[in-house]
């Protein structure tokens, strides 16, 4: 099979599992912990060491209950009141790109939620990915992928996303430690 075949049919096989319909909030992707980025500080994605593609980026810093902002149809929770402040004044700075969902989905046309611990910084832009096998295609060509994205966003925005919980599947089992803020 062609790898551009392989990864048609394995975006079909992610979308059919994962299922459309009204994704649980406004213009932001919020996941059943009720925050953006699953309750991940967005900005402390931008002081981790991003390593090299093929390996597996650093654990994302869980935002605290208490260090809260609103920001784009969402809560947003911050691992320190330094962090929220950079958030508040540049969302669009840190805020991940296409509304927090999978970049390699909207790459292949749909939305899809996004595991936090999938990322890289791109160009100073974060992006997210579902899965560790999403990130593997991903990878191979990011810019590509980031440019066919980029198309599909203005067709995709506005359209329901999936409400399926990025840790429901059985491929991101050991990815995470936590989800949603952490209490202090």
């Amino acid at each position: 099979m062609r790898p551009s075949t392989l990864r048609l049919t394995l975006a079909a096989a992610l979308f059919s599992t994962i299922g459309f319909s009204q994704a649980l909030a406004g213009p932001q992707y919020v996941d059943e912990t009720g925050f953006a980025v699953s309750g991940y500080d967005p900005v402390a994605f931008f002081s981790l060491d991003q390593a090299p593609v093929g390996q597996q980026q650093p654990r994302a810093v869980p935002g605290k209950a208490s260090i809260t902002a609103e920001w784009n149809g969402a809560k947003w929770a911050f691992s320190s009141e330094e962090n929220k402040a950079k958030f508040v004044a540049n969302p669009e700075k840190y805020a991940p790109a296409y509304d927090g969902h999978c970049a390699y989905g909207l790459a292949q046309g749909g939305k899809v939620p996004a595991n936090p611990n999938l990322w890289r910084i791109v160009d100073g832009k974060l992006y997210l990915n579902i899965n560790p096998p999403v990130v593997g295609f991903w990878e191979a060509d990011i810019a590509g992928f980031i440019k066919t994205a980029d198309k599909n966003w203005s067709d995709a925005e506005t359209k329901p996303a999936s409400p399926k919980s990025w840790t429901a599947l059985d491929n991101n089992k050991g990815t995470f430690d936590v989800v949603g803020p952490v209490e202090n």
